[in-house]
């Protein structure tokens, strides 16, 4: 039997493989790789104005597309996101008006806001008439919200205190549940809920809202971080979520109905509600907050909102709106 010698390749051969091998590793090398996402955690709260700009940038698929993997969690309201900030589980949430005290006490930084609502109300039992009418009686707030500060509102400018009424704190499911059954006559709660009780107790009475505070104080609603992200080796980080805020900020700008509906999905509510509450902010592009931003008209709603808490005795001082709104930091990110 003849064994076949295996001859070694050719030094010709064996440059021409190295070559190409050599070649092959270029192209490797050169070949872009696909960045990985961020993973992010961001709260929201279960109304049109707490969940519409989330609801929309799930159905846009904002996240994928700025390269966020995003974790959303739902929360019944500002102060408990904050203290999520806090411990370090969230990295954005969303803050109505009630709890801009948290940031500025330095809790968080804002760096988007939201819409400037007008969706918070005093309601009374049909027999509550006027703010007067709740001396001395039984009244239910969500603790440090915009509910519990409307109602500090509405008491001064009635001349009360509020040592006046029995104030009652509860999450605001509660407020509903304790007001709808008679176990309270006043309630410091927003939109959707009031548009949920006004269909159990069509003839409830509005005693106070926030258009009755104008034009002393405006309420805007805000995307808060935590302080961490402020460090510049999260920028990519902070970047992109104000992006994904931005884009669904400006279409749902230009597409409130859609976003109702979108939001609505997403929370499992009455299209009808949100609807309701939607109505009641005013809207502004991304453009325009930068714009008001810059010459110093978002700072005077903050400052107005400082001022306010310093009598309540929630903040113990007045303090720059710059400290902790990062207006600059928003209008530069395209």
């Amino acid at each position: 039997m003849t064994v076949q010698k295996k001859h070694a390749p050719s030094r010709r051969k064996f440059l021409h493989l190295a070559a190409g091998a050599a070649g092959a590793g270029i192209v490797a090398r050169a070949m872009p790789v696909r960045a990985q996402a961020m993973k992010v955690r961001v709260g929201y709260i279960g109304d049109f104005h707490g969940t519409s700009i989330t609801a929309v940038a799930n159905k846009l698929d904002l996240w994928k597309k700025y390269k966020l993997d995003a974790d959303i969690k739902g929360f019944t309201n500002g102060p408990i996101q904050i203290q999520a900030l806090g411990a370090g589980d969230l990295d954005f949430g969303y803050i109505g008006p009630g709890a801009l005290w948290l940031p500025m006490t330095g809790k968080a930084k804002i760096i988007a806001m939201n819409v400037v609502g007008f969706s918070d109300r005093v309601i009374g039992q049909p027999n509550i008439k006027k703010m007067e009418d709740l001396r001395g009686k039984t009244v239910a707030v969500p603790e440090g919200t915009s509910g519990d500060m409307l109602l500090r509102l509405a008491l001064a400018k009635a001349g009360m205190k509020l040592d006046d009424v029995k104030r009652l704190t509860m999450d605001p499911s509660t407020v509903v549940t304790a007001f709808a059954s008679g176990q309270v006559d006043g309630a410091g709660i927003w939109y959707p809920h009031v548009a949920t009780l006004k269909s159990r107790i069509p003839n409830l009475n509005e005693l106070f809202s926030n258009e009755d505070a104008l034009p002393a104080n405006s309420f805007p609603s805000c995307f808060v971080m935590r302080n961490e992200l402020a460090d510049p080796k999260n920028a990519a980080l902070v970047d992109a979520f104000v992006r994904v805020v931005k884009e669904a900020n400006d279409y749902r700008k230009g597409h409130v109905e859609q976003a109702v509906e979108w939001t609505a999905a997403m929370l499992g509510a009455p299209k009808a509600n949100l609807e309701a509450e939607s109505k009641l902010a005013k809207y502004y592009s991304s453009a325009e907050l930068a714009q008001l931003s810059d010459n110093g008209t978002v700072q005077s709603w903050l400052k107005g909102m400082n001022d306010m808490f310093k009598t309540f005795n929630r903040v113990p001082e007045s303090v720059d709106p710059n400290s902790y709104y990062l207006g600059k930091r928003y209008a530069s990110v395209k």
